[in-house]
C-alpha cells in the first residue's frame, strides 16, 4: 500500500511537471503528445489473460478465474525480448472483452489476485519497462462481458466502474504513454462518455495518448467505418469516437498516401494512425497450445517499413504462452527482424527505399470478371493494401511503365492469398495462388528475365538485385497458379 501511495504521488508530480502535454485541439500539425507518440514509433503488443488458457480469442466472461494458471510467469522476459527486438514501448492488454484484469483491482474479483497465480502483471511489466528503458502503454476494453454493471439498467454505473479501474491503472504504475481502447462497437459512441473519460486520463497522465478502435467513420453521426485505404483525402471523414489523439482500425493497413486531417463538428484535427499486426502467420492474438508458425522475415520487414512510414506507428503482437513466457522461436524471429533492420536506440526508425512504381501506369493481360473498378490493374500500384488486381486466368501478366532514368534494385510483391478460417473464428490460414513466375524488363526491344522462381510466391515476396536496373517497362509474368492470381501491391524500389 505504501508503494502505491508513493507511485500515486510520483504520477501526480509527473503530471504537474509535464505541462506541455495537452488535450487535442483543432490543428494541422501534431501536438506534443502526438510528436512523442511518433518518436516512439514501434511497440510490442502483448495479449495475455484467461483466453491464453481457454484457447479463445474472445471469451464471454464465464471462463473461471481458476483457469488462469501460468506455470513459469516471467514478465521480465517479455520486456527483455521487446528491448532486444528494438521496440520503443510495450502495449499490454490489461483487460480484454472478457473482463479479466491483469492487476489486483479492488472493483472486481475477476482478476489475477483471485487466480492461482496472483502476480500483478501490469506492475511487473511496468517495472520491467523501467528496467530496460522502454515506455509503457496499456490496452483496456470498453466492452466487458463479465462485469454485471455493464448489463445493468444504469449504464452510468459501469462508466464509473471503468473510470475507477482506469484510475488504478494510471496512478499505481508510473507514466503510461498510451491507452488503446477497444470494443466500442457494442454501445453507441455517446454512451461511453468519452469526453469525461478522456479528460480524466489527461488529468492523471498528461502525456498519455488516447485512441479508440474504429476511430473514423464515413459520415458524422453514422457508424460506417472509414477503411484506412480510403483515408487519402484531408478533411473528408469524421470522428466516431471523440476525443482521440490517434486513429485505429485494427488490423487494417494504412494507404501509402495516408492523410492526417479529420473532422469533428466542422473543425479539423491532426490524427496519426497506429497499425496493429500479429507476429503469428495465422493472425491469432492470444497464444494457442499448439506451436504456431510466424510470418516470414521478408513480410515482417516490408510491413515494418510500410506501417512506420508517413508519420504513423506500428505495434506487433507477440503473446506469451500458457507457461507465461514468450516462445523461443517467436522471440528469435522478432529479434532477428531487428538484426535485419538495424534499429538504433535514440535514432529515427529505418526506412525503405524510393518507390518508383507508385501510381505508375499498369496494364494486365486480363481482369477478373472484366470488373476494372474492383479488380483493375491500376490497384496493383495504387499504394493501398485493401485494393487489388485480379486476373481472369491462371496464366497472366502485369506490366508497369517506369521512368527509365530511375534506377531500382529491389522488388516487393504482396500477393492476395486464399484464406481459411480457424476453428476459433479468428485465426486464419493463407495459401498462395502463384506457383511459378518470372520478372522481366524491357531491354533492347525485347523482354529479358531478371528473376525466375517455381516456388510459391509467399505472402510478401522480396527480391534484392546485386546491382541496379533501369527500364521503361517491367513485367510480372505468371506461368502457373492454383487460382486466378491477385496482387495487392507490386512495388519497384531503389534502396
Amino acid at each position: 500500500m505504501k508503494a502505491h501511495k508513493f507511485i500515486f504521488f510520483f504520477t501526480l508530480l509527473f503530471a504537474t511537471v509535464c505541462t506541455y502535454a495537452q488535450e487535442i485541439t483543432p490543428s494541422d500539425t501534431p501536438n506534443e503528445t502526438q510528436k512523442a507518440m511518433l518518436k516512439r514509433g514501434y511497440g510490442m503488443f502483448i495479449h495475455f489473460g484467461v483466453n491464453t488458457f481457454s484457447g479463445d480469442e474472445w471469451s464471454d466472461g464465464t471462463v473461471p478465474v481458476s483457469a488462469y494458471n501460468p506455470t513459469r510467469l516471467d514478465c521480465d522476459q517479455w520486456v527483455r525480448v521487446a528491448r532486444d527486438a528494438g521496440f520503443r514501448y510495450v502495449l499490454l492488454i490489461t483487460k480484454h472483452h472478457d473482463g479479466f484484469c491483469l492487476w489486483d483491482s479492488k472493483y472486481t474479483d475477476y482478476d489475477v489476485a483471485s487466480s492461482p497465480v496472483k502476480t500483478d502483471v501490469v506492475g511487473e511489466v511496468s517495472k520491467a519497462c523501467k528496467k530496460y528503458g522502454l515506455q509503457f502503454a496499456i490496452y483496456y476494453s470498453l466492452w466487458d462481458r463479465h462485469e454485471p454493471l455493464y448489463k445493468g439498467k444504469d449504464f452510468g454505473k459501469y462508466i464509473d466502474y471503468m473510470q475507477n479501474q482506469l484510475t488504478e491503472l494510471l496512478t499505481h504504475y508510473g507514466p503510461v504513454q498510451e491507452i488503446w481502447f477497444d470494443g466500442g462497437w457494442d454501445k453507441k459512441p455517446e454512451e461511453w462518455q468519452l469526453p469525461r473519460i478522456y479528460s480524466h486520463i489527461k488529468k492523471l497522465q498528461p502525456t498519455c495518448a488516447v485512441g479508440v478502435n474504429h476511430t473514423i467513420v464515413l459520415k458524422e453521426g453514422e457508424r460506417k467505418f472509414a477503411l484506412p485505404d480510403s483515408m487519402i483525402v484531408d478533411n473528408k471523414y469524421t470522428f466516431q469516437y471523440f476525443p482521440s489523439d490517434f486513429r485505429l482500425w485494427d488490423p487494417k493497413i494504412a494507404h501509402k498516401a495516408d492523410k492526417k486531417q479529420y473532422l469533428h463538428q466542422g473543425k479539423s484535427y491532426y490524427l496519426p494512425f497506429e497499425h496493429t499486426l500479429c507476429l503469428s502467420k495465422a493472425w491469432n492474438w492470444f497464444q494457442k497450445s499448439s506451436i504456431m508458425p510466424v510470418r516470414d522475415l521478408d513480410e515482417l520487414e516490408e510491413l515494418f517499413y510500410w506501417c512506420t512510414d508517413n508519420d504513423n506507428t506500428l505495434v506487433v503482437n507477440i503473446p506469451p504462452d500458457q507457461t507465461g513466457r514468450i516462445r523461443e522461436h517467436e522471440a528469435n524471429t522478432i529479434i532477428g527482424l531487428n538484426k535485419r533492420l538495424g534499429i538504433k536506440k535514440g535514432k529515427p526508425l529505418p526506412r525503405n527505399g524510393k518507390f518508383i512504381s507508385l501510381n505508375s501506369n499498369v496494364t494486365a493481360s486480363s481482369t477478373y470478371g472484366n470488373d476494372e473498378d474492383k479488380y483493375g490493374a491500376q490497384f496493383a500500384t495504387d499504394g493501398g493494401m485493401q485494393t487489388r488486381w485480379a486476373a481472369a486466368d491462371t496464366v497472366a501478366t502485369l506490366s508497369l511503365t517506369l521512368d527509365e532514368k530511375e534506377p531500382f534494385n529491389k522488388i516487393s510483391i504482396f500477393e492476395y492469398c486464399d484464406v481459411k478460417n480457424g476453428a476459433d473464428g479468428f485465426s486464419n490460414y493463407r495459401t498462395n495462388r502463384i506457383k511459378d513466375y518470372q520478372i522481366e524488363i524491357w531491354k533492347d526491344g525485347e523482354w529479358e528475365t531478371i528473376y525466375r522462381s517455381d516456388v510459391p510466391m509467399g505472402d510478401c515476396k522480396v527480391i534484392h538485385f546485386p546491382y541496379s536496373y533501369r527500364t521503361s517497362q517491367i513485367r510480372l509474368n505468371i506461368l502457373k497458379a492454383s487460382a486466378p492470381p491477385s496482387i495487392y501491391e507490386f512495388n519497384v524500389i531503389y534502396k
